[in-house]
């Protein structure tokens, strides 16, 4: 790879890394190609983009990228990695978790989700609890809805009450 080659590709991860809000970086080495193949077709049926990158551009590309400080990870870029960018926050990390029903691998190097950093395999738990924006839409939403149906339920059951009350008392005056 010439140096012209060299900045094209520096320049088209930081062209994917800048627009996204989530990526994982994972450690795929020791995997056969049957295994990466099935891990790739995972990552597409999930809509999560995996590529693999030498971690000099993937550096450079981090360090190119503006407003954001990435200089956390730099430690973890060694040996191969993998990029799994995903619109979903704990989607990768729940696809490794899965895969690594198998085996040990993929190995979670560093995850940066809407400008968090998580840096080591040990974050792997945490990053699958993560809930993703529609879980936390659909929660507040159903938070929103009790207060409203309490109140309805109430007033049904204790209209039911006041008309009961009501009818007695005419009826005790006759």
């Amino acid at each position: 790879m010439n140096r012209e080659e060299k900045q094209i590709a520096i320049d088209a991860i930081a062209d994917k890394l800048s627009g996204a809000n989530v990526f994982y970086l994972a450690d795929t080495s020791q995997l056969d190609s049957e295994k990466t193949s099935n891990l790739r077709r995972m990552c597409y049926n999930k809509n999560i983009e995996m590529t693999v990158v030498k971690n000099k551009l993937l550096q450079k590309a981090l360090e190119k990228i503006e407003g954001r400080d990435y200089s956390e990870m730099y430690g973890v870029l060694a040996g191969p990695t993998a990029i799994m960018i995903s619109e979903v926050g704990n989607a990768p990390a729940k696809l490794i978790k899965d895969f690594r029903k198998k085996g040990d691998r993929p190995v979670l190097k560093a995850a940066y989700i809407e400008e968090a950093i998580y840096i080591g395999d040990d974050q792997l738990n945490n990053l699958c609890d993560i809930k993703s924006k529609e879980e936390l839409l659909g929660e507040v939403i159903g938070l929103l809805q009790s207060p409203a149906k309490n109140v309805i339920s109430a007033l049904k059951s204790s209209g039911g009450t006041i008309a009961g009350l009501v009818k007695t008392l005419s009826e005790r005056e006759n």
